[in-house]
């Protein structure tokens, strides 16, 4: 039964972060970025979000370390959103499956030609 719960909460954080990231004035945060997958641990004490961009690899690097300076107000509007009792400290990562995705496809739309 708690896996259930912890389940609605990780989809809930990742509504509520995808909102928070269309906010940021950051230049650092550009371009199209998108949340690939958020890991909230057991004890909801720390989650781990991977961050992707269509423009590269780079471009989620910059966008991770924008993101990594505003953890403070993320947190905070995190637990005034969801009235969490423990908000979790946000880990950002930088991943390129959007990219990839992107590779491959391109790669089979050359095949099938």
């Amino acid at each position: 039964m708690a896996s259930h719960r912890h389940d609605r909460l990780t989809e809930d954080i990742r509504r509520e972060l995808t909102d928070i990231f269309r906010m940021l004035k950051d230049p650092r945060i550009t371009g199209m970025i998108s949340i690939v997958k958020v890991d909230l641990s057991g004890d909801q004490s720390y989650c781990k979000v991977y961050i992707s961009s269509l423009d590269g690899l780079e471009a989620a690097n910059r966008a991770v370390e924008g993101l990594k300076s505003a953890a403070g107000f993320i947190r905070r509007e995190i637990g005034s959103r969801l009235k969490m009792r423990r908000t979790p400290e946000f880990h950002f990562i930088s991943d390129d499956s959007i990219e990839y995705s992107a590779d491959i496809a391109r790669i089979l739309y050359d095949l099938d030609k």
